[in-house]
């Protein structure tokens, strides 16, 4: 049984075009939910008045109409109410924005197509989105997969932002805030119970220790799920979710124009999770006695069910993935008169203890799969920011970042891989030759870089100003990969040898990269009339080169590890973009457009080259990548008790130039080394994507004093996608609708009950397709969610 095929909508869509698309989504005879419409008016903003939210995507607090950066705001108003508790639930808000994760370790965060290669993560190569906390930067996007603690809003700027923050992010970045102590006591509590023995709480707490001196704030949040799929091996349900975070904060106002904020952050999380089930067998260019079938034959071996949306999975090896996630940081701030200096000083830690099966079946074929890691980083940033408003508005800043990753791989073969991994023949011939075979690979990785960054914005006139933007970056990373390969049959011959060398094998290889680059960009932006603003940019960035951690090809004879190929280029980015921010009908209306153009030479990926020694895929540079395509944001409320939002967004993202690129799945075991997938499209990147709601409000004092019912609706709809790093005719995933609803009742005095139905039409869709090791034809698949409901009673003094 395949995924929902693509729908009604989605097929009118391609069918007829954007325009048409665009038009489906602001109808309003589809309900939908928005407590917060990004870049809209909310029901309540951040800073408790009606009409203006304010962001810091200019490292100042502005109002997100008059920034000319494509920038959408979801406050945590619209995460509670949407149950948008971490960045995997964040998309279905945000069209623009991809989220890719086998597990957290392997989890990628892209905007418009574009910021980290598709596929198993590679320690040495950094994220294209950069992800921000209260100000500090997280290397690993492992932390998107937690749960957010005690949010305040989530600011999603899309294209390069190297300009403005401490870390270079060539295609945007999330920028998380969360909600700060105060001299007022106040407290949040919230509770939520559903199927799946879903339970999930909730709670904050601000006030004062020293009169309006100093102030603190604890937050915790704690989820737990039962599993969505069950395994038929263990007899257990798997992909559960156990997620527990804490978070303080400690504010100290040391004189009028100096405070000081102490961040500290917890969070774990050690699910039985990540488990993919069968989805489909296709034809590979394998002989015949090496497809799945023949060897699923001659194994005995009949899969749990091939209709994957009876929801079981028969994995025989552990499933684990426990990771802990903490760090502290320190923000000041020093007002100087016409100035204010910021310094953000923060350390940070990842663990990772993971344990996966890779062949995705009951067999002994990979018994052991882990890369269990330990990360740490320390960075400095400190910023020069201009007070109000001036004929010329600046920001400049010295930004500092130093990391370590320590990595630990092991694999290990079983009986049966001889047959699945080698084939009947070459298994009867020498059985047992790689029963046992183990690698353990040892990864270390050092990371530094330093940067000088500064945005001028002229105001030419109150009309008209021009903003410049310049970064200057150095970037020095050491790495080594040694993998030490033990095990399987011994004494063998050498033709043995180069079998078993087939299957894992010995290397060991240093590698350093340096390099200083300089980049910029520019923006125009015009307001003819109040509530208008039109703005242009062109942008010159780049996304940091780095080390290939994951084994290399070797030389003619087999052993000789290419070192030259340990390095990876830098990417290079053009990009263009102009866009059109407008409020309408006293503020009660909102259209917002951007369109953007994005070239990259050298786009970081896994490519194949044929002239060098033995052939493998490995992490290098694809001469030409584009993303293209248009946003619209449209929000409205005609009355004060209904609201309505649309997101739309269009990406044309390709490669122009990919002459080495792996086989996809369909093509891939036999004589066939690489393809040419120039004008192939990229992975994970819908070309339509729509989100969209809205919330209609019956105001009633039933209960003591002034309340309202409310019936909210949310949705989101997502063309087909590719889910292979090489654009292939069978590894493709249907588009789909997921419609959330949710109806309560709150009061002025903080109380709220709501019942809520999350995917209500038990939409049947896959996250992710993956192509299993071998070449024989399997293909599995991570489901998404099904049909879950719940209530959730929230509490606030």
């Amino acid at each position: 049984m395949q995924a929902t095929p693509t729908v009604g909508p989605i097929a009118w869509a391609n069918s007829y075009g954007p325009w048409l698309a665009i038009m489906l989504a602001t109808t309003p005879a589809i309900p939908a939910n928005a407590a917060e419409p990004s870049n809209a008016q909310p029901a309540v903003t951040i800073d408790g008045s009606e009409g203006e939210i304010l962001v810091t995507a200019q490292r100042r607090a502005e109002n997100v109409q008059d920034v000319p950066i494509a920038v959408s705001v979801v406050g945590g108003q619209q995460i509670e109410a949407t149950g948008a508790f971490n960045i995997s639930r964040l998309v279905q808000l945000q069209p623009s924005v991809q989220f890719i994760s086998s597990n957290p370790r392997n989890s990628a965060i892209n905007i418009r197509g574009l910021g980290a290669p598709f596929g198993l993560t590679n320690d040495g190569i950094e994220q294209g989105v950069g992800l921000y906390i209260d100000q500090v930067y997280y290397s690993r996007i492992a932390a998107s997969t937690l749960d957010f603690v005690d949010v305040e809003q989530v600011e999603v700027l899309r294209g390069p932002q190297g300009t403005l923050y401490g870390k270079n992010t060539s295609a945007g970045a999330i920028n998380i805030t969360t909600r700060k102590p105060g001299f007022d006591l106040e407290g949040r509590g919230e509770l939520s119970y559903g199927n799946l023995d879903f339970i999930q709480a909730k709670g904050s707490i601000s006030g004062p220790i020293v009169p309006d001196k100093l102030a603190a704030r604890t937050s915790v949040s704690f989820t737990k799920r039962g599993g969505t799929l069950f395994n038929t091996v263990t007899g257990r349900y798997v992909n559960q979710t156990d997620n527990l975070g804490l978070r303080g904060q400690l504010f100290w106002q040391a004189i009028d124009n100096l405070d000081l904020t102490l961040y500290g952050d917890y969070s774990w999380q050690d699910p039985e999770a990540f488990a993919q089930n069968y989805v489909k067998v296709v034809p590979t260019a394998r002989a015949a006695n090496r497809q799945f079938a023949n060897l699923a034959r001659l194994s005995n071996y009949t899969p749990s069910s091939t209709d994957p949306f009876d929801r079981l999975v028969d994995n025989d090896s552990p499933l684990r993935a426990k990771q802990i996630l903490a760090g502290v940081s320190l923000l000041a701030n020093w007002d100087i008169g016409p100035a204010t200096v910021t310094s953000i000083t923060a350390w940070r830690k990842w663990d990772w203890l993971p344990s996966n099966d890779r062949d995705f079946t009951p067999l002994p074929v990979t018994t052991i799969s882990a890369n269990p890691s330990q990360q740490r980083q320390w960075s400095q940033e400190l910023r020069l920011a201009s007070n109000g408003s001036n004929r010329l508005d600046y920001t400049v800043g010295l930004f500092y970042f130093h990391q370590t990753i320590n990595t630990q791989g092991v694999q290990q073969q079983g009986e049966a891989a001889g047959l699945w991994l080698l084939g009947p023949t070459v298994d009867a011939a020498n059985p047992g030759l790689i029963n046992g075979l183990r690698s353990d690979n040892a990864i270390r990785y050092t990371n530094d870089s330093a940067a000088f960054y500064g945005k001028l914005t002229w105001n030419i006139s109150d009309l008209l100003s021009l903003a410049p933007g310049i970064r200057v970056n150095y970037d020095k990373k050491d790495g080594s990969y040694i993998s030490t390969v033990s095990g399987g049959q011994s004494p063998v011959t050498p033709a043995q040898q180069l079998i078993k060398n087939g299957v894992l094998q010995n290397q060991n290889y240093q590698a350093t990269f340096r390099d200083w680059n300089v980049s910029g960009d520019i923006t125009l932006s015009w307001r003819p009339v109040d509530d208008v603003l039109a703005y242009a940019t062109y942008a010159r960035s780049f996304k940091s080169g780095g080390i290939n951690l994951s084994g290399i090809p070797t030389r003619a004879d087999g052993v000789t590890p290419a070192v030259e190929l340990a390095t990876v280029d830098p990417e290079k980015v053009d990009h263009y973009e102009i866009g059109l921010k407008t409020q309408l009908l006293d503020k009660s209306a909102t259209i917002n457009f951007s369109a953007f153009r994005t070239d990259i030479t050298d786009y970081q990926a896994t490519v194949v080259d044929g002239t060098i020694g033995v052939i493998r895929g490995y992490l290098a540079n694809v001469p030409k990548v584009r993303s293209q395509g248009f946003e619209l944001v449209l929000a409205l409320r005609p009355i004060d008790i209904f609201n309505v939002y649309a997101n739309f967004a269009y990406t044309d993202a390709k490669y122009l130039d990919f002459p080495g690129a792996p086989p996809p799945i369909e093509r891939a075991g036999g004589a066939l080394q690489f393809v040419d997938a120039s004008g192939g499209r990229l992975p994970a990147v819908s070309k339509y994507a729509i989100s969209y709601g809205a919330e209609y409000r019956i105001p009633s004092s039933i209960f003591s004093g002034d309340g309202e019912f409310y019936l909210g609706v949310d949705g989101s709809l997502r063309s087909d996608f590719s889910s292979s790093p090489t654009p292939s005719s069978v590894q493709n995933i249907a588009g789909y609708v997921l419609t959330n609803i949710r109806a309560g009742y709150r009061t002025e005095g903080g109380w709220e009950v709501f019942s809520w139905l999350r995917n209500a039409f038990d939409t049947e869709y896959f996250d992710l397709l993956t192509a299993a090791p071998g070449s024989t034809g399997l293909i599995v698949g991570q489901l998404g969610d099904p049909r879950t409901f719940g209530v959730t009673v929230k509490a606030r003094f």
